[in-house]
């Protein structure tokens, strides 16, 4: 009696701390990370959630090519992906853009990947079915998924946004702790101060 008990009140407590997170309306931190497949990718390939399953952590960000916020970030998000996330390195980086109109087409995005030399893979979710499934709302907006691929921290890069110099590094704390299998002192953060992202409505949504 007192195990079924005992099971039981785990059961609830699971239930209790799933859903939304206090900045995140869809995705809470311990959550099971959404998975994606074959999103174009600007080196002209198509790109998949388990094309990752080799790195122990993976960094999602949802970023474009028309925010000045994100602009901004552009060389934190290289100088980022070039010192933790090489191609022997146990760290994935991503970035998918939500956004498709103008100056965010695969073709813009692939003439500013090869201008900025990204040395990462930047997807194009021209449906943003993977957008509406992480509850991404603003570029740039950062998850750190760990080796489990839960979801063990959401938001902000950092506590500035350029040209403010950061005295807060939130990614690289995750990132770092994600890798050490340690707590995480800061799971989620606000985005960072950029632009929020359109959410097209689809006949679903409607009829919701």
């Amino acid at each position: 009696m007192f195990r079924t008990t005992v099971a039981v009140l785990l059961v609830l407590s699971a239930v209790a701390l799933a859903g939304p997170g206090k900045f995140n309306k869809v995705l809470a931190p311990g959550d099971a990370a959404p998975e994606w497949k074959d999103l174009e990718g600007t080196d002209g390939k198509k790109h998949s959630f388990a094309d990752f399953k080799d790195k122990d952590v993976l960094v999602v960000v949802f970023t474009c090519n028309t925010c000045p916020v994100a602009e901004g970030y552009e060389d934190r998000l290289i100088a980022f992906a070039k010192e933790f996330a090489g191609e022997k390195a146990k760290v994935g980086f991503v970035a998918i853009n939500p956004n498709t109109g103008k100056g965010d087409t695969l073709d813009d995005m692939t003439k500013r990947a090869k201008k900025k030399e990204f040395p990462f893979a930047y997807l194009s979710d021209t449906t943003q079915e993977v957008t509406k499934k992480y509850g991404a709302m603003y570029t740039p907006e950062f998850f750190v998924l760990n080796k489990d691929r839960k979801v063990v921290y959401t938001g902000a890069m950092d506590d500035k946004a350029p040209p403010s110099e950061a005295k807060v590094k939130h990614l690289e704390a995750a990132v770092a702790a994600a890798l050490a299998g340690k707590k995480i002192d800061a799971t989620e953060t606000s985005a960072a101060a950029g632009c929020k992202i359109k959410i097209k409505e689809t006949k679903k949504d409607e009829d919701k």
